[in-house]
């Protein structure tokens, strides 16, 4: 049998003492035997420390003494870590027997696959599993607007995402990235772009990775189940800080990624959903105004980033504009389906 490769689990926590606990004991619960656990606290002031404390001998904590944002924590985690394999996890994530084995497995079944993602299912904030199971995540997609989302997000699951496909992307709740993948498209040592700080920084990386030359593999017999506090839907819930990220990373997301082509393609339809976001911050949510100085005042970097990846990209114009719709695009992986279920000592139907 092939030896399956080293993994990292890094999780970044920032008040996150109401999830943590339950997290790290389903990680520690995997008997996978090739893994190390990284933590990086973000300066918790909600008894987050404590509870990491009583995973000291088992896990390698770092406390910041201030909030660094997650990208630049992710990133500092990641630095430490030497294996083939880095499971990026949100401190509010139940993962099933089997998670990582089964993600890596899929992922050396095909070496061009740089990112590997699980059936994600949405919980209770009290870890309090559903009778009825809805989909939280089955990988990433992007729409003509520039806008993405979460394949099945709050369906319920009757079987619809059962075989495993090549997709845009993983959400950054819980997504498996190679190695060689991470170092390949990072720029200047930022595997997650800092400037993004918190959100939407899971969907750059998607996007460069794909510009880059690599897939990404939904694989729906890993399972874990998420507590989804940031919607499209309830922005009136979320701090407003996050919103104002949110507006900010739209942006970015376009300066450093979208080829002329695609944008031209779609300029309508991008125009009116900027026209949304805009008036949104004139009218009722005034906070997220701050979005536009700062990218102003991130837009040569960000413009210097792009340079980068636009050298280094390896896809043609109409690869990428066959991700880019208003229906979630994947298309079919049923050789590592197969692979799996023998594996599983399932018989592929």
């Amino acid at each position: 049998m092939r030896r399956l490769g080293s993994v990292s689990i890094t999780i970044v926590t920032f008040n996150s003492g109401r999830f943590i606990r339950r997290c790290l004991e389903s990680v520690l619960e995997q008997r996978y035997p090739k893994t190390e656990i990284i933590v990086i606290d973000n300066a918790s002031t909600d008894g987050t420390a404590d509870i990491l404390d009583r995973f000291s001998d088992r896990v390698t904590v770092v406390f910041n003494d201030q909030n660094i944002g997650f990208a630049a924590a992710q990133n500092q985690a990641i630095a430490m870590s030497r294996t083939e394999w880095v499971l990026a996890l949100n401190p509010d994530v139940l993962l099933m027997p089997g998670f990582i084995a089964t993600l890596v497995a899929a992922g050396e079944s095909d070496p061009g696959v740089g990112t590997v993602c699980g059936k994600l299912l949405r919980m209770s904030a009290d870890f309090q599993l559903p009778s009825k199971p809805a989909f939280d995540s089955t990988g990433v997609y992007f729409t003509p607007t520039l806008r993405h989302f979460d394949r099945g997000a709050g369906q319920v699951d009757d079987g619809q995402y059962e075989r495993c496909e090549y997709v845009f992307g993983a959400t950054g709740a819980a997504a498996l990235y190679r190695r060689d993948m991470i170092d390949h498209i990072s720029i200047d040592g930022e595997f997650y772009d800092h400037d993004f700080f918190v959100y939407r920084e899971d969907a750059d990386v998607a996007w460069r990775a794909q510009l880059f030359g690599w897939t990404c593999l939904y694989v729906p017999f890993a399972q874990g189940y998420h507590v989804r506090t940031v919607r499209p839907a309830n922005r009136k819930n979320v701090a407003p800080f996050i919103n104002m990220h949110s507006v900010k990373n739209r942006f970015l997301l376009r300066i450093k990624n979208v080829t002329a082509a695609l944008y031209l393609r779609h300029i309508f339809t991008i125009s009116c959903r900027d026209l949304v976001v805009i008036l949104g911050c004139l009218t009722h949510e005034f906070h997220s105004l701050r979005a536009f100085p700062a990218i102003i005042r991130m837009w040569r970097r960000q413009r210097a980033k792009r340079r980068y990846i636009m050298l280094g990209r390896r896809v043609s114009d109409e690869y990428m504009e066959q991700w880019f719709s208003f229906r979630p695009v994947s298309y079919p992986a049923d050789a590592v389906s197969e692979k799996l279920l023998q594996a599983h000592g399932a018989v592929a139907g």
